[in-house]
């Protein structure tokens, strides 16, 4: 087992890693829109899908994989009237349309909108 850690996704804000490469395979902690540089969460969920999506792919990066290699996501709404705008932002970095789970939860961290997290291979 591997621990991935990289500067350009957000620091864990409790006891777990970014993500773990096991055999082959990358699981990524959920990830929140706030912005690695410095600490902000952008307004909207249009502006938090896009962050979110962007933390993702950094941490995949340093696993040394990618968005394309994704086959299973698990996406976290504050609110599901907020699906297809978030959809809309989710299906320009995930197009190999991997198979995703997507519910809406009472509330995520930070106050923020969205979170998701991936399995991908490398």
């Amino acid at each position: 087992m591997n621990v991935i850690d990289t500067k350009n996704a957000p620091g864990a804000i409790g006891s777990y890693s970014q993500a773990y490469e096991v055999n082959g395979f990358v699981f990524t902690s959920g990830q929140i829109p706030v912005n690695p540089e410095n600490g902000t969460v952008p307004e909207g969920i249009s502006a938090q899908a896009e962050q979110s999506c962007k933390n993702v792919n950094a941490i995949l990066e340093a696993a040394g994989t990618g968005l394309e290699k994704v086959f299973k996501t698990t996406c976290f709404l504050a609110d599901m009237n907020d699906f297809t705008a978030f959809n809309e932002i989710y299906a320009k970095y995930f197009i190999s349309k991997p198979a995703r789970s997507c519910v809406a939860v009472k509330s995520l961290p930070k106050g923020v909108l969205c979170e998701v997290e991936a399995i991908a291979v490398k």
